[in-house]
């Protein structure tokens, strides 16, 4: 079987946008869509195209960020599409992670023809093998199926809680900042608030029947971050463990209603 690249197409202009999909589709392509910067964010990192088309000029955040930010968390091939026929602009695209690009306007052969190539010379046009289960003690965190179980029994968690805890599974033992974690799973590169980590570490202690003050598997690093790690590993590992407790605003409150405030 073929396999057909999947691809995303970021652009606020409706009538460009439509032109392409079909066109696109027309040459084999999957495709899907955004209309802004943090729209096709979220889309490049929850659903990893094989390959990003990325205009220029978007109405929420300036496509040379978009580009920036997407790369702080992903490596897929980014095209970019831009109306700016100025030289330094474009090299800088390209020093800030651009694998090529393409001015307006243009035909969609010769943006086929640009994907096809980027494509082969990154050997991403293949279907992408299954992440394997992650094992972390007992704690077993499988990236494609998106389950986890715990001592062998399901946990049940919200996308966001999966989100956090595979990113902090596929690091395991390593201590992460909560900037790299909003960075990752928030899509926010540039900051964000701490305190939106901090709730849901703490419900995820919850669902895996620990504390701040008495973690197993989630151990907070003082003013450095937090890590995954086996139970009894940690305060070995690092010479530091938990102290007792937790990081102002790391407890099993933080948020003072639980769950019930929604998956930010």
């Amino acid at each position: 079987m073929t396999y057909v690249p999947h691809l995303l197409v970021i652009e606020d202009d409706p009538q460009l946008r439509g032109a392409l999909v079909r066109a696109l589709r027309d040459r084999g392509h999957a495709v899907a869509t955004a209309s802004t910067g943090m729209q096709g964010l979220e889309e490049a990192v929850t659903h990893r195209p094989d390959l990003v088309v990325l205009d220029l000029g978007l109405p929420d955040v300036d496509g040379s960020r978009v580009l920036r930010m997407l790369r702080a968390v992903s490596g897929v091939p980014v095209i970019i599409a831009t109306a700016r026929e100025d030289e330094p602009e474009i090299v800088m695209a390209l020093e800030e992670g651009a694998d090529d690009y393409i001015v307006k306007p243009f035909g969609s052969g010769e943006l086929d023809a640009r994907i096809k190539a980027v494509l082969r010379r990154l050997g991403t046009g293949t279907p992408p093998e299954p992440e394997r289960p992650i094992r972390v003690g007992e704690l077993v965190v499988a990236p494609s199926a998106r389950e986890v179980t715990l001592d062998g029994e399901p946990l049940e968690l919200t996308p966001r809680e999966f989100d956090l805890l595979c990113y902090l599974a596929r690091r395991a033992g390593q201590v992460v900042s909560r900037r790299d974690i909003l960075a990752a799973v928030w899509q926010q590169p540039l900051g964000g608030a701490d305190k939106t980590v901090d709730v849901h570490l703490s419900w995820l202690r919850r669902k895996l029947g620990e504390t701040a003050q008495q973690p197993r598997y989630l151990h907070t690093v003082r003013t450095v971050g937090v890590k995954l790690a086996p139970p009894g590993a940690a305060a070995s590992d690092d010479g530091t463990g938990d102290g007792g407790g937790a990081d102002a605003g790391d407890t099993d409150d933080a948020d003072g209603s639980g769950e019930g405030g929604g998956d930010a």
